[in-house]
């Protein structure tokens, strides 16, 4: 019995572990994060989205993150060791089959997911090149 209930309790803290207490978003679908359906800017969609959803403490933000993926950069999504992104080629994207739940857990684990305007704007950015713009 007691066993079970350690069991539990670390559980509950790997499922906390992606919560942000400081992102009044938390387990909400960033509705203020609007893609355009072209000419997609990394700066100004691509990252913003990731900090409220992705790039948080005990998911894949600065310290430890999941997977070893850190989306807390360009660099670190680009170059951090894992190959998540294929430019220009979405459907062969390891981020867009874990945002569509096509393959593993669909990410954001434990979150709403992205809104079709976001998966979308995501597809696009990386079908236009996955530039740093």
């Amino acid at each position: 019995m007691r066993g079970d209930i350690l069991v539990l309790a670390a559980c509950m803290l790997l499922l906390a572990a992606c919560k942000d207490e400081n992102n009044p978003l938390d387990g909400d679908s960033p509705s203020n994060i609007v893609f355009p359906a072209s000419n997609v800017s990394y700066a100004q969609h691509v990252q913003p989205l990731f900090n409220q959803t992705c790039a948080l403490t005990g998911c894949h933000g600065d310290g430890q993150q999941q997977s070893g993926l850190r989306l807390t950069s360009y660099d670190n999504l680009m170059f951090g060791g894992q190959l998540v992104i294929v430019r220009g080629q979405p459907e062969q994207s390891t981020l867009v089959m874990r945002i569509e739940g096509r393959v593993g857990a669909r990410m954001p684990l434990d979150r709403r997911s992205l809104n079709q305007n976001q998966i979308t704007g995501i597809r696009a950015w990386i079908g236009e090149g996955a530039l740093n713009n």
